[in-house]
């Protein structure tokens, strides 16, 4: 991924503005042929669902927002941990891009101290209700081999939205038990670094290995309008819900 990178890093919103500003920024990446690296967190502790993950009956008690994303993988509770995403115009294979993408964040997490590395080869798992740090599949981030970052992909129109999520503490369980507890940043360095300073440590590692003349990026009301119109989406009960 040679192209122009923009970096961005936006306060706490809901899952629905959240979602909807990943995917406008697709819909900017396939329109001018920049990539963004985007750091957030969210307004309040909100369950994710993978874009194909069958939820009915399974998360439906749970007391706490909820929202679908775009990408795939399993369910992830967004409480304490930073979420990234990367927008940009497909050049390369999917494996390609996953794998570049991974090595950014291998490489900010060991810059800010954490002993990681990517994981060996395993299948992967189904879209099912399981939640998505229970396995760690090839090329995400481990600690000790257990997972520490959860990504997933999702190609349209040209472009790509790469995004997922690195545990700053661990929240997992309560979206159900676990054989193999997650790593956490707070384990790996004995505190708990800011979504601030992992922000900070991406950008540093984007801006050394993948375009040094990185610039923040300034939302326009392109992107403003194409948030207004994919909140309906993921405002929609039909898609969070959908089986």
């Amino acid at each position: 991924m040679t192209s122009r990178w923009r970096l961005l890093f936006t306060e706490p919103l809901d899952g629905i503005d959240n979602m909807a500003l990943d995917h406008a920024l697709l819909a900017r990446a396939a329109r001018t042929g920049e990539c963004v690296l985007r750091v957030y967190s969210w307004a309040s502790p909100t369950v994710s669902f993978g874009r194909h993950q069958r939820t009915a009956g399974t998360y439906d008690h749970i007391a706490l927002a909820v929202v679908r994303r775009p990408t795939g993988g399993r369910a992830v509770l967004h409480a304490r941990e930073a979420t990234y995403s990367v927008t940009a115009p497909v050049t390369r294979p999917l494996r390609a891009t996953y794998a570049g993408i991974n090595s950014l964040l291998l490489d900010a997490l060991r810059r800010l101290g954490v002993d990681a590395a990517l994981a060996h080869a395993t299948s992967s798992p189904p879209p099912d209700a399981a939640p998505c740090f229970e396995t760690a599949t090839e090329g995400e981030i481990v600690v000790g081999g257990r997972k520490l970052a959860g990504s997933a992909q999702w190609r349209n129109g040209g472009a790509l939205l790469q995004h997922g999520s690195i545990l700053i503490d661990d929240d997992q369980s309560l979206l159900g038990p676990s054989t193999t507890p997650p790593a956490t940043l707070r384990a790996a360095l004995g505190r708990a670094p800011t979504v601030h300073e992992i922000a900070d440590a991406l950008f540093d590692a984007a801006r050394a290995t993948l375009d040094p003349d990185a610039t923040p990026l300034v939302l326009d009301p392109e992107v403003c309008a194409d948030v207004e119109k994919f909140r309906a989406l993921y405002a929609d009960e039909g898609w969070t819900w959908r089986a």
